[in-house]
């Protein structure tokens, strides 16, 4: 579904991103973990169109994105949940998911998607018109998922979603991600949560400055010591 090939980007002078190349397969969870600052969150804001690529190509069902906007990439049914959930404090909880329906204009199907949220995330049915920035951290986040499920995405990139999530709520974000997978949505996951990644991805690639260190099954990362040590600091 989703194919990356010697993408480069660079901030000015400085290169983020260095000849990374990695495939998400169809129906997947494929996690990209690594430190602060090694280029974890700059890989999704370039699929997204929020960063453009120095060079490179991004394939997204076999249709060439780079140079693509925002807009073009959410309607052709690439949608993300940014970190930090980026939720808009002062309006509504159903204002917020609605946000994620802005590039369509079928507003019957608008409407049955946001009960099907309501019914993925039952506590937000019951604070549809509470403030947004009055929700936790855990509520906060199922906002952030239910706007990116509005746009229909077919590729999810989910950006540290557990992070900042008491412990008994990231087990509910898991079973969450399992949940969306399970649906059909093919996810590309971004986390510093070894554990979080073990649990729901297939396959996984770290990232060390830049560049792709090591690739290989997820559930595999939390017994590899090398890997741990080398490349997560653990």
């Amino acid at each position: 579904m989703l194919a990356i090939s010697h993408l480069r980007v660079s901030y000015g002078i400085t290169e983020v991103l260095r000849d990374v190349s990695f495939e998400v397969q169809t129906g997947s969870i494929v996690a990209l973990l690594g430190g602060n600052g090694s280029g974890k969150t700059t890989i999704l804001n370039t699929l997204i169109g929020v960063v453009q690529a120095k060079s490179g190509s991004i394939q997204f069902e076999d249709a060439e994105c780079v140079g693509l906007s925002t807009n073009q990439l959410v309607k052709r049914g690439i949608s993300l949940v940014p970190q930090g959930r980026e939720v808009w404090p002062s309006m509504s909880v159903k204002d917020n998911v609605e946000l994620g329906a802005a590039t369509r204009k079928d507003w019957a199907d608008i409407k049955v998607d946001l009960e099907s949220v309501y019914d993925l995330f039952p506590k937000l049915a019951i604070r549809r018109t509470q403030l947004a920035g009055a929700l936790s951290g855990g509520e906060q986040q199922m906002v952030a998922i239910g706007r990116a499920l509005m746009a229909r995405p077919r590729c999810l990139l989910m950006d540290e979603p557990s992070a900042g999530l008491a412990p008994n709520i990231v087990g509910d974000m898991v079973d969450t991600i399992l949940a969306l997978n399970k649906r059909g949505l093919t996810i590309l996951l971004v986390e510093q949560n070894i554990g979080v990644a073990a649990a729901v991805a297939q396959s996984a690639h770290i990232l060390e400055n830049g560049a792709i260190a090591f690739s290989g099954p997820a559930a595999g990362l939390i017994d590899n010591p090398a890997v741990l040590l080398s490349y997560l600091g653990r």
